[in-house]
């Protein structure tokens, strides 16, 4: 591993990194616009990641339909949209230095075995010495931490078990996992900021334990409230959330920011996008978004 921690970066770089396993929906566009607008109010940049790095999952053309959305309603990023698809010899450099750092082993249990365990992976197979081929690489999670201070939602503690647990960074399919993904384009872009939803708070905490064996500063979080339709259940593709009417993008946008916490004007709904935006970076403010971590439609 590098011997010294990577310094910051000065100028404040956020990033949206949707999947492209369906078009946009509410609850993705509350995401993407909190995202934006924490970039603006900061002067700093805005980057758009594309993590297409599961192809099972992914839908034919919506990497460009997620595109197409988020131009549709203003926001517009700075930079080259990133494509993990095309970040292979990255992550396969960092499985690599993880190696030589002796914080990577292969492990042969199925999702099944390890159920049957308990709700988390136990480290069976740590001092095994298993050959890696038909293999998951997992890594040696020595460092993991159950707390993280979230500058929007404060001080979270977690399951120890869960964000201490050996997860996998490379699957036995090969394809590499998120956790690994994430954190390596986030170092390489330079990412000081994550803004993402509140369903993502254990992968963080996971996460952290990545950026430590990398020598590497993690960036900043703020979890937003996940958009459900009861609750524990989340809009998102996998539950079949209606996508954005791309016909409406006015009132998609003061719908998000409504449920950011903001009260936009009626007056609004008969702007522009630009307007709309314009006004949304002037009234920002973190301390008005709720405070939770989910928000029930009603």
């Amino acid at each position: 591993m590098v011997k010294s921690i990577n310094a910051k970066p000065a100028t404040y770089v956020g990033r949206f990194a949707p999947s492209p396993s369906g078009p946009l929906h509410l609850g993705s566009l509350v995401t993407a616009l909190g995202s934006f607008l924490r970039a603006r109010t900061q002067s700093g940049k805005w980057l758009v990641r594309i993590d297409d790095i599961d192809p099972p999952r992914e839908v034919a053309g919506a990497s460009e339909q997620i595109l197409g959305s988020l131009e549709t309603h203003g926001l517009l990023w700075d930079g080259e949209v990133l494509f993990q698809s095309q970040r292979t010899e990255a992550y396969e450099a960092a499985i690599t230095e993880l190696q030589q750092a002796g914080l990577t082993y292969a492990c042969e249990c199925t999702r099944k075995q390890i159920k049957t365990q308990g709700p988390y992976y136990t480290g069976k197979c740590r001092h095994k010495n298993l050959a890696e081929s038909g293999c998951a690489l997992r890594f040696v999670n020595d460092n993991g931490t159950t707390s993280l201070k979230d500058l929007h939602l404060g001080e979270i503690q977690a399951e120890p078990l869960a964000t201490r647990e050996d997860f996998i960074i490379r699957r036995k399919d090969g394809l590499f996992a998120y956790h690994l993904a994430a954190v390596v384009d986030d170092i390489f872009q330079q990412i000081t900021e994550v803004v993402r939803g509140a369903d993502l708070l254990q992968p963080t905490l996971c996460q952290l334990a990545l950026y430590k064996a990398m020598n590497t500063y993690p960036p900043a979080f703020i979890h937003l409230p996940v958009i459900s339709t009861a609750k524990g259940v989340k809009l998102s593709k996998q539950n079949h959330a209606s996508s954005i009417d791309l016909q409406r993008p006015q009132e998609n946008l003061l719908c998000a920011l409504r449920l950011l916490g903001l009260s936009p004007p009626r007056a609004l709904q008969e702007e522009p996008v630009k307007d709309i935006l314009d006004w949304s970076i002037s009234n920002w403010r973190l301390e008005d978004i709720p405070r939770k971590t989910e928000i029930i439609l009603a």
